[in-house]
């Protein structure tokens, strides 16, 4: 069983993204969400691994949803 905390920095880890506090807000910045019609894991920017594990985290309510939930939230602001 996985007790481990999920923060930005492992959920780019497990995107196969760079994860560094920097890069996460480059990232951030870089890839904005302008239309809340358009859902987080349906993004173009995503490749299809990612959108599954981003799909998958929130209709699971997964220990990573929370997470997902906060990228969600900073991509939209």
């Amino acid at each position: 069983m996985d007790t481990s905390t999920h923060n930005f920095k492992t959920l780019f880890e497990q995107l196969g993204l760079p994860a560094e506090e920097q890069q996460i807000e480059q990232f951030i910045r870089t890839h904005k969400l302008f239309s809340s019609e358009v859902r987080l894991e349906s993004a173009t920017f995503w490749t299809q691994s990612q959108a599954d594990f981003l799909r998958e985290a929130i209709s699971s309510d997964s220990d990573w949803a929370e997470v997902v939930d906060e990228l969600n939230a900073r991509l939209r602001d």
